[in-house]
């Protein structure tokens, strides 16, 4: 049985007035909760004594952002039935355990719906909840290297590119695990009932991989690395380096875009070769030499306003610095971090960061009385919960 709802907050985002507990973690379970958070969702994160143990400060953990945090020890005598009383006042649950410990711990899907049917339980792993690897560990890496997609990356005559670990942990597991939390809420509330969501990274990865199965089903794409449109095979789909050793992207895959883009480089001879692959290299090797003539800045300056799909390639530092994404407000400052702002964004319930990290622990005494539990979460009595 669930209490009733505090008051959305107006102008707190489209989630105002949802609850979401999110049992602590690291990777895509954070993120997934600090979009939620984003969204205006009252994201409360249960930290495990300790810390999650990969050493970030916690002040500049900004995928903490927008949350309120307590501390409880999941192997404590109380600390299973503290959770429990959060849960049943919760719209949505993230955890991100192997399989079978949530349920070891006291506080899996069985044990939560029984203080709440409503409860939408998310589950994010990498292997996902059952098959032969599902116990074993691992890491992006490994994840998007099973799937397929990690071997798309890079050239043919090196070793496959890691996108750090924003194609699998972040956009085949957080994203997809928000996209199934929040399409089991609508269910949850149509007919009353929570259910268990399921988000495995490897699940999510393929799934990205949608169009380029269909592509290599029709035979528009060649299984190998650096061979296709959009995987750097295409001479006018990728980098090239600048006189001063930075990169400029290309993407002038249309007829008209590519014609701009020769025009600005001086080299409208070479048009022919847009759709003759026997003159790719020729292409390449070409546009390859005139980037080297000028300046990152200098081209950037040449291509500035025009529809050449050329772009610079910024630096993590320099990215907030850009005039478009400067004038969108792309990147935001809260409390001296240098961080995105909330995505997408709503005409009607506008979001931004309202909080920064929440401190472990730091918000017990306000989620116990806004949350209406029992009594208070006690962080004193504390042990590692893994």
């Amino acid at each position: 049985m669930t209490t009733a709802r505090t008051p959305a907050t107006p102008g707190g985002g489209p989630l105002s007035g949802v609850r979401v507990l999110e049992l602590a973690g690291i990777g895509p379970g954070p993120f997934a909760a600090m979009l939620l958070a984003d969204l205006g969702a009252d994201v409360v994160r249960v930290d495990r004594p300790g810390g999650p143990g990969l050493g970030i400060d916690p002040a500049r953990d900004v995928t903490n952002r927008n949350k309120r945090s307590v501390v409880v020890d999941l192997k404590a005598p109380d600390g299973p039935a503290r959770v429990l009383d959060l849960a049943e006042r919760a719209d949505i649950l993230i955890e991100g355990y192997r399989p079978g410990v949530a349920e070891r711990l006291g506080v899996g899907p069985g044990d939560c719906h029984a203080r709440n049917p409503r409860l939408v339980y998310g589950r994010m792993t990498g292997w996902g909840q059952d098959g032969p690897l599902a116990d074993r560990a691992g890491h992006d890496v490994a994840y998007i290297a099973l799937t397929g997609a990690l071997g798309m990356t890079g050239r043919p005559d090196e070793p496959p590119v890691f996108p750090a670990n924003l194609l699998g942990d972040y956009a085949g597991g957080s994203l997809y695990l928000v996209v199934g939390v929040l399409a089991a809420l609508h269910h949850a509330r149509v007919t009353g009932t929570g259910q268990v969501v399921d988000a495995a990274i490897v699940d999510g990865t393929a799934h990205l991989s949608a169009m380029i199965h269909g592509m290599l089903a029709a035979g528009g794409w060649q299984d190998r690395r650096a061979a296709n449109l959009l995987d750097g095979g295409c001479p006018y789909y990728g980098t090239y380096e600048t006189a001063d050793g930075k990169y400029m992207a290309v993407g002038a895959l249309e007829g008209r875009f590519y014609a701009e883009f020769l025009r600005l480089l001086g080299l409208d001879d070479l048009a022919p070769a847009h759709k003759d692959i026997t003159r790719w290299d020729e292409l390449r090797e070409r546009v390859a030499a005139r980037f080297r003539s000028r300046t990152r800045d200098e081209w950037t300056a040449l291509f500035e306003g025009t529809d050449a799909c050329v772009a610079p390639v910024l630096s993590l530092r320099e990215a907030p610095h850009h005039p478009h994404l400067a004038a969108r407000g792309t990147f935001t400052d809260h409390a001296g971090i240098t961080q995105p702002a909330p995505a997408p964004r709503f005409s009607a319930t506008p979001t931004r960061v309202r909080t920064g990290p929440a401190l472990p622990g730091a918000d017990t005494e306000a989620v116990t009385r806004d949350w209406g539990i029992p009594a208070p979460v006690n962080a004193d009595q504390v042990t590692d919960a893994d």
